[in-house]
């Protein structure tokens, strides 16, 4: 039996800038959090009409990357970054 993958698509707010929230989102201890996880990400992007927006698009094992967005550490560290966690949209597709 194959075992689904889901992409999650994320679309938040930041409070500081893009390139503060990347140093943040490259951190070698984010990148271990991904990789424990057995996530890749496709992307990360800043809107281009917006400069407090961003757009992230990982990719996991189904549920998996969804559930870790309920983890109240996970949401200390998001926001740690800037990131605007109650701005956050999250939409989950089936690969």
């Amino acid at each position: 039996m194959q075992i689904a993958s889901e992409a999650t698509v994320l679309k938040f707010k930041i409070s500081n800038t893009f390139e503060e929230w990347t140093a943040v989102f490259d951190s070698d201890q984010n990148e271990a959090m991904l990789q424990a996880g057995g996530m890749a990400v496709f992307c990360r992007g800043l809107n281009k009409e917006d400069p407090q927006r961003v757009i992230v698009i990982p990719q996991t094992e189904e549920s998996i990357f969804y559930s870790c967005l309920q983890a109240t550490m996970l949401k200390h560290f998001l926001e740690s970054s800037g990131h605007s966690y109650n701005q956050l949209t999250i939409t989950r597709w089936v690969t």
